[in-house]
C-alpha cells in the first residue's frame, strides 16, 4: 500500500498536466456547445418548417454518432492537420455537446408559459425583446442544473479524445503505462483523479440546484 501512494506522488505531476488539458478542452468544448446549441435551438423552436426540420436532423445526427466514431471521422477525415489538436478536440466535443444543448434550451424555453409571450406581445414588445427579458431570464434558471450536468459529461468525455492522440488525462495515463507497464496502478491513479473532480463539481450541480429552489419559493 505505501508503495501504491508512492508511485501515485511519482506520477501525480505528469497526470495533473493531463487534467489540466482535459479541463481545457473541456471547458472550450462546453462554451463551443452553448454557442452551436442557442443557434441549433432558435431554428428548432422558429415556426418555419425547413429550419426545424434541419434543426431537428443535426440533433438526430449528432446524437446518434458515438463520440468515438465522430471524433476520428472528423479529425482525420475532415480537419486532418487544417487545425491545430487542441482547437480540433474542443471543436469535436463542442460539436457532440451541441445537440444535447440544443435540446436542454429547448425544454428550459418551452418550460415557462406560452402566455407570458402572449402577453409580452401584446404589450408592444418584439419577439427578441420578449425573449431577452421576460422569457430567457426565467428559462435560464431551468435549464443551469442540466447544463452542469452536460458540462460534468463533457468533462468525461474528454477521454474518448485520447483516440486522436489528445494528450489529456487518458492519454498521460496510457504514455505512463507504455513505460512501466503497471497498468492497474496508473488507470486506477487517473480513476482517483476523475472521481474527484466529477465528485467536486456535482455536489457544486447540487448546490446550485437547491440554491435555485430555494429562491423560487
Amino acid at each position: 500500500m505505501i508503495a501504491y501512494f508512492s508511485m501515485f506522488g511519482q506520477y501525480l505531476p505528469r497526470l495533473l498536466e493531463g487534467l489540466r488539458l482535459t479541463m481545457v478542452i473541456a471547458i472550450c468544448g462546453i462554451l463551443i456547445a452553448v454557442v452551436l446549441g442557442i443557434i441549433i435551438c432558435i431554428l428548432s423552436i422558429s415556426g418555419k418548417s425547413v429550419l426545424v426540420k434541419a434543426a431537428n436532423l443535426y440533433i438526430t445526427i449528432i446524437r446518434g454518432i458515438p463520440l468515438m466514431i465522430l471524433a476520428l471521422f472528423l479529425y482525420f477525415g475532415v480537419i486532418k492537420n487544417a487545425l491545430p489538436l487542441l482547437v480540433s478536440a474542443s471543436l469535436i466535443l463542442g460539436l457532440n455537446a451541441s445537440a444535447y444543448m440544443a435540446e436542454i434550451f429547448r425544454a428550459g424555453i418551452q418550460a415557462i408559459d406560452y402566455g407570458q409571450m402572449e402577453a409580452a406581445r401584446s404589450l408592444g414588445l418584439s419577439y427578441m425583446q420578449t425573449m431577452r427579458k421576460i422569457i430567457l431570464p426565467q428559462a435560464v434558471k431551468i435549464m443551469i442544473p442540466s447544463l452542469m450536468n452536460q458540462f460534468i459529461t463533457s468533462l468525461k468525455d474528454t477521454a474518448i479524445l485520447s483516440a486522436i492522440s489528445v494528450n489529456e488525462l487518458t492519454m498521460c495515463a496510457k504514455t505512463i503505462i507504455a513505460r512501466n507497464y503497471k497498468a492497474f496502478e496508473i488507470y486506477s491513479y487517473a480513476a482517483i483523479i476523475y472521481i474527484i473532480i466529477i465528485t467536486a463539481l456535482t455536489l457544486l450541480s447540487r448546490r446550485v440546484e437547491q440554491r435555485l429552489s430555494y429562491d423560487k419559493r
